[in-house]
């Protein structure tokens, strides 16, 4: 059998960081690495001593070096960002370090950070930043309407824009509203939720009211959009997949002067009847051309939900390739 070579790599923490916020409570955060690997990690005061094999041994070392860069860029450490550091390292296959993605903070609402939670995310917000217009193509939980909805909280709030515009096809109602009972707000308010719950996580309820009445804020259904020129504002369509080819060009020949476009959905979970083509679908072929504009694919790995959502929605991907195949 060949030689294992094994290493002890020790790692000082300083004197001026807690332990507690590197180690978590009852050392939760530090399970979350022991849990990984089968090295040896032993803590005695401020040393971290790490045995195993040697190439293991270096990226449990990197590992914690990794964190106490996000310590020290004044953010607080989460079992899923240290499981998320621990796959980063582990796995090298993205060139973001974990420092760069979890210190970009978006918002700070009730102590709690908004911001991307894995590379694909970071991806998703830089392309905001830097494009009038960015499409974000993937599945539930990848935080696709969570954080464009958080960039445009920050847009409003920095006066970079005069409001918010959410917006989705009420695609189950048939975009034929007048024939349910009601006023406008209640007709569209089971097709809008979502968008409200993700607002109410963002500011306060009082906040959020004030912004909707005096229309810095509208959460209208597509079908309100048609014959409007939007400027100075930040426009989500959501759950874009739904939207027709003619739909989607309505709603994106809308964008007025310093507005900014991001497009959301999941080309896996179209609802239109069958022989409808979704917009989402071939807005790329049309568009791929044209500057200021960004598609962003985001994917399992991209899921910041329960873990087990992670495997079931690869279960799906894998379930409807092989289906196609």
């Amino acid at each position: 059998m060949p030689n294992i070579k094994t290493k002890e790599i020790k790692v000082e923490v300083p004197d001026s960081q807690p332990m507690f916020d590197l180690l978590g409570h009852r050392d939760e955060l530090l399970k979350v690495i022991e849990n990984a690997f089968p090295s040896r990690i032993v803590v005695r005061g401020n040393k971290i001593t790490i045995t195993g094999h040697e190439a293991e041994a270096e990226i449990i070392s990197n590992i914690f070096m990794e964190l106490l860069d996000i310590l020290k860029a004044g953010e607080r450490l989460t079992k899923q960002s240290v499981e998320q550091t621990v796959d980063l390292i582990k796995t090298k296959d993205d060139d973001l370090t974990p420092k760069e993605i979890f210190s970009d903070t978006i918002l700070i609402h009730r102590s709690k950070a908004i911001g991307p939670k894995t590379p694909g995310q970071k991806r998703y917000i830089d392309a905001i930043r830097s494009n009038t217009a960015t499409f974000a193509i993937g599945p539930a939980g990848t935080g696709k309407t969570y954080l464009a909805m958080a960039m445009a909280v920050q847009a409003l709030s920095k006066k970079m824009v005069n409001r918010i515009i959410l917006t989705r096809p009420a695609v189950e109602a048939g975009e034929k509203l007048g024939y349910l009972p009601g006023t406008l707000f209640e007709k569209v308010d089971p097709y809008l939720r979502p968008l409200y719950d993700a607002l109410f996580d963002m500011m306060e309820p009082d906040r959020f009211s004030q912004l909707l009445d005096t229309g810095s804020i509208e959460v209208a259904p597509l079908a309100y959009m048609r014959g409007r020129t939007l400027n100075e504002s930040f426009i989500i369509l959501d759950e874009a997949q739904n939207t027709s080819p003619e739909q989607m060009k309505m709603f994106l020949t809308r964008l007025g002067f310093g507005s900014k476009v991001v497009v959301t959905g999941d080309i896996t979970q179209i609802d239109l009847p069958h022989d409808k083509r979704s917009g989402l679908q071939v807005i790329e072929n049309i568009l791929k051309s044209i500057n200021d504009l960004e598609f962003v694919r985001l994917s399992s790995k991209d899921v910041i939900r329960h873990k087990l959502v992670q495997e079931i929605v690869e279960a799906y991907r894998r379930f409807e390739e092989n289906k196609k195949g």
